[in-house]
Parts: structure tokens; sequence; C-alpha cells
């Protein structure tokens, strides 16, 4: 399963500060059989946010972002994100925020969505290193499932002709 990890920081992008949420969320994601064949760094701008993920939902079936989206001013991920997509996945940010609600109270403060793009799915991952690792974690298991009814094999093991 193709995946590319989108990290969105202004300091990242202007190399004054390292990425270091990007580099769990591959570890994560390599650990369970996801291939992650693009990792990209932009600022916290809307504008480059969303061409960006228009370009990585071009080639890769899942996209994942880390950082922005929190409540300060220039956190416009999820924005970016509603922007580009034609479908939202609510329950996928649902099971984020509750699950990482059982860690700490400021998950409530998260604002990441996940949506659909053509055949790919794009999830909005905190910045934090521990609170991405942790929203994946949180929903990794249903990505297979998310990733073939988006490719079209909707079948559910039973016989339609019955």
């Amino acid at each position: 399963m193709k995946v590319a990890i989108l990290t969105v920081s202004d300091s990242a992008s202007a190399g004054t500060r390292s990425d270091l949420s990007g580099p769990v969320v591959k570890e994560l994601l390599q650990q369970n059989h996801f291939v992650v064949e693009k990792i990209e760094i932009v600022p916290d701008d809307q504008r480059v946010i969303e061409a960006a993920l228009r370009r990585l939902t071009a080639s890769a079936p899942l996209v994942i972002t880390t950082g922005g989206t929190g409540i300060a001013v220039r956190d416009v991920t999820p924005e970016a994100t509603r922007a580009v997509c034609t479908r939202l996945v609510e329950g996928i940010a649902e099971r984020m925020r509750s699950e990482g609600a059982k860690k700490t109270p400021l998950a409530a403060l998260s604002r990441g969505v996940c949506g659909i793009r053509g055949t790919s799915l794009v999830i909005n991952l905190p910045g934090s290193p521990k609170a991405a690792v942790e929203s994946l974690q949180a929903v990794i298991e249903l990505l297979p499932h998310a990733l073939e009814l988006l490719q079209g094999n909707t079948s559910h093991g039973d016989d339609q002709s019955k």
C-alpha cells in the first residue's frame, strides 16, 4: 500500500527546525506494511498545502499529513484538506480524537479531518510526534479496508447473486 507523508510546518520547511513527526509516522507506517513513496515538507500556507495535496493524491492512494491541525492562526491544514477533498470521512477523525482524549484533554483541540480526493484518502495528524503516532495507531487497522473500498473493491465476501 503506497503512502505519501506531508509535514506542514513553517519552521521545518524553512530548515530552522528538524521534522520530527514525519519520520516517526513513516516508521509506524512501514511497520504496518505500507510503502512510503514520498515525503514532503511545506509551510503553513493554505494554498501551498492544497497544491501539495493535489499533487500527492494524484499518485498515492493514502496521504498522511502531520501538523497544522491546532487552533493557532497559521494552523490551516484542515481547511486545505476540506478544499481539495470531495467527501469527508468523519469517523476516522472522531476515532483519533476519542482515543487521544483517553490520554490528554488537549486532544479536543485537534481539528484534523480526513477526506477523499478521487480514489485517495487524506488523513490529518497532529504535529507533535507523540500525538501523530498515537492518532495514527488509533486508525491504522481501518486503512487497508478503506483503501480497498476506494480502489473499487466493494465486495464484502458474500455472494450477491443468491
